[in-house]
């Protein structure tokens, strides 16, 4: 009888929960890019962020969204792609045009002009639309030809998570190389490790793919090891490489 007066309250608050996991997945990748965005408005400096973030983050949601045509996945995630994909072009804008206003004399470059020397390097947000927009249509076509392929839509959905997942790398390897995390926010890394970790039990819990489980604990362990890192560091200080300066995180720093 008791239990079954509690079931009034059970049902929605097990439906209120539901819903706030939901939306934490869907907004909760984008939280850490906002102090990064209002910075960069703030200080009119986009130098301590890599617009590579960008084209990483844009190309693993884009094959993520081309994934669930050939295999429907719970609606919170591919939402978050969209979201990210929309955050990462507004992130673009800003840093190309804090950019090109602090830069004087520069020739020019455009996407149009297939430079591979300066790609992903462009004077104008609009070469930054048409390559996305281009990358998008080819993959969209090849995914179209091929959707009737398991194994096609089985390794799209593993590079879309595969490519985010490593999105750390170069932050690891960094640290590694320098024997230093000097200039690497520690708060901004324990948010990655936070929204990574529960972004991989959501996908554990709600019976993802088995591609998202599995690039999600490979993407914590990415987390965890650049802590490690900095713990180690810290208490260890080694004499620094003699460098210019230290390269821009993969990650957003």
């Amino acid at each position: 009888m008791e239990a079954e007066g509690l079931g009034w309250l059970l049902v929605p608050l097990h439906q209120l929960v539901s819903w706030g996991a939901s939306g934490a997945i869907v907004f909760g990748g984008v939280v850490p890019y906002i102090p990064q965005y209002r910075d960069i408005r703030r200080t009119q400096n986009a130098d301590g962020f890599s617009t590579h973030v960008c084209l990483v983050l844009l190309v693993a949601n884009i094959l993520r969204i081309l994934f669930w045509f050939g295999r429907h996945f719970e609606s919170p995630l591919l939402w978050q792609s969209i979201i990210m994909i929309l955050t990462m072009l507004l992130m673009l804008k800003l840093c190309t045009e804090v950019r090109v206003a602090n830069e004087l004399n520069v020739k020019r470059r455009s996407f149009a002009d297939f430079d591979l020397h300066h790609f992903w390097y462009w004077s104008s947000f609009t070469d930054y639309v048409q390559c996305v927009l281009a990358f998008t249509g080819v993959a969209g076509y090849i995914t179209y030809l091929s959707i009737d392929s398991a194994v096609f839509v089985e390794t799209l959905g593993f590079l879309a998570v595969l490519t985010e997942a490593m999105l750390g790398v170069p932050q690891l390897y960094r640290n590694h190389r320098h024997h230093s995390t000097e200039g690497m926010s520690l708060k901004m890394v324990l948010m990655w490790t936070s929204g990574d970790t529960f972004k991989t039990a959501y996908f554990l819990l709600n019976g993802a793919p088995m591609q998202f489980s599995v690039c999600g604990l490979l993407q914590v362990l990415v987390d965890l090891a650049i802590l490690g890192q900095a713990y180690a560091f810290a208490h260890h200080p080694q004499k620094p490489v003699p460098h210019a300066a230290h390269p821009a995180s993969a990650k957003a720093l």
